[in-house]
C-alpha cells in the first residue's frame, strides 16, 4: 500500500482568497483475483441446443484498484471519498461527510445500495452469497434469484449508531444514474427510493434488524406507482459458530405482476482464524405460481497472509419461480491483496 501526503494550500497573490490550512491523505490498495469456474443450466433442459450449451473457457483474472483520501474541517467533522476501478472500468465512487455524534452521510453514484438495500442479505458467508452466479439458462445473462429487496441505484444514505442500536435511511432520486457533476438524466422517470432500517444488538453475539421501502414501479414520469419492500433478520453468533435467518416480502404496485416472499437462513462456522465454511438455502414464494424458487450454496476459504483460497457452489431450481429453469455455478479462486 502506498501512500500520498497532500500540503496544506496557502493563498496565492492577492486575488485569491486566503483559507486556513488543509491536509489529508490519499491511499491506494488493490486486489488480483484469479478463478476457474464451471456454470450449467441450459444444458439441463430438454430443448437445449449447441448454442446454449456452455463448455468454453473457465479460467479468468480480474483486478480491482481502489483510491480512498479522507481529511478533517475546522469543526472536527471528516470528509471522505472513494473510487474503485475493476478491470480498468468504475465500480465504486462516493464521498462521505462523517459528522461524529450526528452520524454520517453518504452519496455513491455507482450501484452501492443504500436504506433497506444495505441489509437486503444479512447471512454469514465464508465466500460468495447463494445468489452469485445464479440465472435463469447457465449463460449469465438473465434471470436470477427473486425476492431481493432494495433502495435504490445511486442516492444518499444516512447512518448513525447510538449503543445498542444503528438507524439508516435511504433516498435513491428518481432518474438516478452515474451523473458527473452538473450532469442530468432521466426522460419522465418514476419515483424515487426511498426506505430505512433500524439494528438493535439486545445483547452479547444477538442482532436484530428490521427494514421497510419503497422503489418505483409501473410507467415512467408516474410517481404514485412503487412496489413496497419490507425485510426482518436475526443473527446469533455463539464461538465459532454464526446462525441468521432473513425475511423479505415485494409488494408490486400492479396487480399482474407478481408479489414475492422469500425465507433465507445460513450458518457459517469458523474453523480457525484462517478457515471458515458456510451453507446457505434460500426459497421464494411467487403468488401467481405454485412453484417455488429455490437455490442452496455452500462456500470455504482459507487466508495465508496476503492470500485468500477460496471455493463455492450454488444450486437453483426453479429460478425466477418457472419450472424449466435451472443453473449451477462452481468457483474456486485464489486472491492476492496489496
Amino acid at each position: 500500500m502506498k501512500t500520498w501526503k497532500k500540503a496544506g494550500l496557502t493563498a496565492l497573490a492577492g486575488s485569491l482568497v486566503a483559507t486556513s490550512a488543509f491536509s489529508g491523505a490519499m491511499t491506494v490498495s488493490g486486489t488480483a483475483n484469479l478463478t476457474y469456474t464451471g456454470n450449467t443450466g441450459a444444458q439441463d433442459s430438454v430443448a437445449a441446443t449447441a448454442a446454449t450449451q456452455l463448455d468454453g473457457a473457465r479460467w479468468g483474472i480480474n483486478k480491482t484498484i481502489s483510491f480512498s483520501g479522507s481529511g478533517e474541517m475546522d469543526n472536527g467533522w471528516t470528509v471522505s471519498v472513494s473510487q474503485s476501478l475493476t478491470d480498468g472500468s468504475s465500480t465504486g465512487l462516493g464521498m462521505t461527510l462523517d459528522m461524529g455524534d450526528m452520524g454520517s452521510l453518504n452519496y455513491e453514484a455507482d450501484t452501492g445500495q443504500r436504506g433497506v438495500g444495505k441489509i437486503r442479505d444479512m447471512l454469514p458467508s465464508a465466500d460468495e452469497g447463494f445468489d452469485n452466479g445464479m440465472d435463469s439458462n447457465g449463460t449469465n445473462t438473465a434471470g436470477g434469484v427473486s425476492g431481493r429487496v432494495s433502495g435504490g441505484a445511486s442516492g444518499f444514505h444516512y447512518s448513525k449508531a447510538m449503543d445498542l442500536i444503528e438507524i439508516g435511511v435511504g433516498w435513491a432520486p428518481k432518474g438516478g444514474s452515474t451523473n458527473g457533476s452538473g450532469g442530468a438524466s432521466g426522460a419522465g422517470a418514476g419515483a424515487s427510493a426511498t426506505s430505512a432500517f433500524v439494528k438493535i444488538d439486545p445483547m452479547d453475539g444477538l442482532e436484530i434488524g428490521f427494514g421497510v421501502g419503497e422503489t418505483k414501479a409501473g410507467a415512467a414520469g408516474d410517481n404514485s406507482q412503487t412496489d413496497d419492500h419490507q425485510t426482518m433478520y436475526i443473527s446469533y453468533v455463539y464461538g465459532p459458530l454464526t446462525v441468521a435467518y432473513q425475511t423479505s416480502t415485494i409488494d408490486t404496485y400492479t396487480a399482474a405482476q407478481p408479489d414475492d416472499e422469500s425465507t433465507n437462513w445460513g450458518v457459517l462456522y469458523a474453523v480457525n482464524d484462517e478457515m471458515s465454511i458456510s451453507y446457505h438455502d434460500h426459497v421464494n414464494d411467487d403468488n401467481t405460481v405454485a412453484t417455488d424458487e429455490e437455490v442452496t450454496g455452500w462456500g470455504a476459504s482459507y487466508t495465508v497472509g496476503s492470500m485468500t483460497f477460496k471455493a463455492h457452489r450454488n444450486v437453483g431450481d426453479n429460478l425466477t419461480n418457472a419450472a424449466s429453469k435451472e443453473s449451477e455455478h462452481t468457483e474456486v479462486g485464489v486472491t492476492f491483496a496489496f
